[in-house]
């Protein structure tokens, strides 16, 4: 009887291991994918460029300290994304951006006055699993459920 206990108890944690790794090398895979192609940005529904996360080493980090753990959160921001593939001359106070995962099935719609506001700090950082996400010291962004984790996609709306 205690062995097959014993058994059963091995064979659990042989299974929940299994699934932990396997979803880390999905979305490890995932993030891989994204170095490859890119994340999309759309404007007004077309597809204008994509950036990958390569790109973000050339640009200026910024850090603030999230106000649910206190951790230092250190990224890039939003606006500097944007205006490096798109004109940002074009970008009205009252354009929509939204930014997305598909995986998580979650997103955040801010605008560009606020996207482009640096004491709303709207940035990307990156997970423990190096993909992308979406951060920041607005009211709707600043907790960890909050977040956009896992970001796989920019839309743009013009008005």
């Amino acid at each position: 009887m205690n062995r097959t206990r014993a058994i059963v108890a091995v064979a659990a944690i042989l299974i929940v291991a299994g699934v932990v790794l396997g979803v880390d090398f999905w979305q490890r895979s995932r993030s891989a994918a994204l170095d490859a192609v890119g994340i999309p940005i759309y404007v007004d529904g077309r597809l204008a460029d994509k950036f990958i996360p390569a790109d973000l080493e050339e640009m200026a980090t910024v850090r603030f300290v999230d106000a649910e753990e206190g951790k230092t959160q250190e990224g890039w921001m939003l606006r500097d994304v944007l205006r490096l593939r798109l004109d940002g001359s074009r970008l009205q106070p009252e354009t929509v951006i939204v930014v997305s995962s598909s995986s998580r099935n979650r997103s955040a719609e801010l605008t560009w006055a606020e996207v482009d506001d640096p004491a709303n700090m709207v940035m990307f950082d990156l997970s423990g699993r190096g993909t992308l996400k979406l951060v920041s010291t607005l009211e709707r962004l600043d907790v960890r459920d909050e977040w956009v984790q896992d970001v796989d996609k920019i839309e743009v709306r013009r008005p």
